[in-house]
C-alpha cells in the first residue's frame, strides 16, 4: 500500500472510450483540475472472464459515483484498439458493450510499473545470453485507487486475479471520505451514510462503543 496518503503519479496514459476516441488521460490532473474524486480500477485483461463482470458492475453504479462527484476510470495493459474491440462486443459474447467511462490503455506499462501492480513473480537474468526471463503474465492485479480532489490517494486495494470486487464497498468508502472531509469526524467499522460517526478522541470512542454494546 505504497501510495496511500501520497499524490497519485502524474503520468499521461492513452485511453479509449465507447465512441472510439483515443486520447491522453492523466488521472492526477483529472482529479485536481476538475476538483473531483477519481476511482481508478485496474483489471488483468480484456476478453477474459471475471473482468467483464466488474466493468459492467461499475457501469451499473456509474450514476451513484457521479452523484458523489466521482469519476470512474478503468485500466489495463491492453492496447486502445483491443479496448475498442471489446467495447464493441456484446454482453452475450462476453463483451463490454454499453460501458461509457474511459479505459486506460497502459500498453507500455509505465503507470502500472510505477504503481507496482504487475504480475511479475520472478525475474531471472541469463549471463550467457543476456536475456531476462519473467514469470507471470506481466499484467496487472485487480488494483483499485480512490483519489481525492487534491490528487491524494485515500484508498488503495489489490485483489488477486480470480477475486472480483464489490462495487458497493467503494461507494461506502467514498461516502466515508466525504463525511470526514465535510464533518471532520472519523468513521468507525461498518459505517454507512446516515449512521453515527465519531470525534477523533477517547471519550467519543468510549461513548460509541458503549452505545453499540447496549
Amino acid at each position: 500500500m505504497a501510495f496511500v496518503g501520497k499524490k497519485f503519479p502524474s503520468l499521461s496514459v492513452n485511453a479509449m472510450n465507447d465512441l472510439g476516441d483515443t486520447y491522453k488521460v492523466n488521472v492526477f490532473e483529472e482529479a485536481v483540475n476538475n476538483h473531483k474524486k477519481v476511482l481508478l480500477f485496474w483489471y488483468p485483461k480484456d476478453f477474459t472472464f471475471v473482468c467483464p463482470t466488474e466493468l459492467h458492475a461499475f457501469q451499473a453504479a456509474l450514476s451513484e459515483f457521479e452523484k458523489r462527484n466521482t469519476m470512474v476510470i478503468g485500466a489495463s495493459c491492453d492496447t486502445a484498439e483491443v479496448h475498442f474491440a471489446w467495447l464493441n462486443t456484446s454482453k452475450d459474447n462476453g463483451g463490454i458493450e454499453g460501458v461509457t467511462y474511459p479505459i486506460l490503455a497502459d500498453s507500455n506499462r509505465n503507470l502500472a510499473s510505477t504503481l507496482g501492480i504487475l504480475d511479475i513473480s520472478n525475474e531471472q537474468y541469463n549471463e550467457e545470453t543476456g536475456i531476462v526471463t519473467v514469470e507471470g503474465d506481466n499484467v496487472t492485479y485487480r488494483a483499485t485507487y480512490i483519489i481525492d480532489e487534491d490528487g491524494i490517494v485515500q484508498h488503495e486495494g489489490i485483489n488477486n486475479m480470480p477475486i472480483g470486487r464489490n462495487v458497493q464497498e467503494f461507494l461506502r468508502i467514498i461516502d466515508a471520505l466525504t463525511h470526514v472531509q465535510e464533518k471532520g469526524e472519523v468513521c468507525p467499522a461498518n459505517w454507512e451514510e446516515g449512521k453515527e460517526a465519531m470525534k477523533a478522541d477517547r471519550n467519543s470512542t468510549a461513548e460509541y462503543l458503549s452505545a453499540q454494546l447496549n
